[in-house]
């Protein structure tokens, strides 16, 4: 989560307790069923409230879950990498089994500390070794496994100069295994999202994305049908508003860009890991969690939708 949304988040969440029987009974902040069908293409499952003791827990921003559902591996941005089990009742989450929990460690086998230690993006390759990205230095580090030390990729100059804490958000890996990161908000000169892909041992940077709105991206995925998926953010004074977008990534760039969601003000919470799979009824779905900033007026929240399947490739 950007740090220079503190002051915002201070002032804007402390009036969302008072606010929020009046926005009820105005339904501000609520997708009512039949708005809901109209506005997106996609279908909320449910959407669960995760508590658990550990100190390490909340602030969590980047999620991978298993293609049977049944396992997650999560991210917070104080570098811990946690890993749960999910439970359903009716095809909606349950119950959540924390199985592990581990800090991740540097270059050298220490534990992260200090300015280094703003995670964001998750990734797990197919041999299950993960790919982190860092927001406050701006890197891209692997893990072969979760308590492995990290070994650092290359980072260009276009890293190095982008903005503090505004930087690379959003991770995933394609079934080559090619990396994509996206910084949150450090646009190009023609105002687009600036994608990196990280391929054969070096970096490029082959499209940008448009912005539309006061939305930034904060996570991504690709799904099982390969498309890639991409999770936006708007924060407004009395909440959070959600958005994924979808597109094809071809030889000639990204094409048939599609909004499947959009989601009012306050009807989730602070949305920032995406992660697409496939149900055993064949269906995409998208599972979100939430970071809390580690702040009791927020909550660690899992999110899933149905998203349309579209046309495949």
């Amino acid at each position: 989560m950007r740090r220079r949304l503190t002051i915002k988040l201070s002032l804007g969440l402390a009036l969302v307790t008072g606010l929020a029987a009046a926005a009820s009974a105005l339904g501000i902040g609520q997708d009512r069923p039949e708005k809901q069908g109209h506005r997106n293409a996609a279908q909320l499952v449910g959407a669960f409230t995760w508590h658990a003791e550990p100190d390490w827990f909340g602030g969590f921003s980047g999620i991978e879950v298993s293609a049977d559902g049944r396992e997650m591996t999560v991210l917070s941005d104080r570098a811990t990498l946690a890993r749960a089990r999910l439970h359903r009742t009716g095809g909606e989450i349950s119950a959540v089994q924390l199985q592990s929990a581990q800090h991740l460690r540097s270059s050298k086998g220490a534990l992260l500390r200090g300015r280094i230690v703003d995670s964001e993006g998750l990734a797990v390759a197919g041999d299950g070794s993960l790919y982190i990205s860092f927001e406050g230095v701006s890197r891209v580090v692997h893990h072969k496994r979760d308590t492995a030390r990290a070994r650092v990729l290359a980072r260009p100059k276009a890293f190095r100069k982008l903005p503090l804490n505004k930087a690379l958000e959003a991770l995933a890996i394609d079934a080559r295994g090619r990396l994509y990161t996206l910084p949150e908000n450090a646009p190009n000169a023609a105002g687009d999202i600036p994608v990196w892909r990280w391929e054969e041992g070096r970096w490029s940077q082959p499209f940008a994305l448009p912005r539309h709105g006061g939305f930034l991206p904060v996570g991504a995925d690709f799904g099982p049908d390969g498309r890639f998926y991409l999770l936006e953010r708007n924060f407004v004074f009395i909440g959070f508003r959600s958005r994924i977008r979808r597109w094809d990534i071809t030889d000639q760039g990204p094409q048939n860009e599609t909004t499947l969601l959009e989601t009012a003000t306050g009807l989730h919470d602070n949305l920032e890991g995406l992660s697409v799979w496939q149900d055993g009824s064949g269906n995409l779905r998208a599972t979100m969690i939430s970071d809390d900033n580690f702040r009791s007026l927020q909550r660690t929240e899992l999110v899933e939708y149905i998203l349309p399947a579209g046309t495949s490739r």
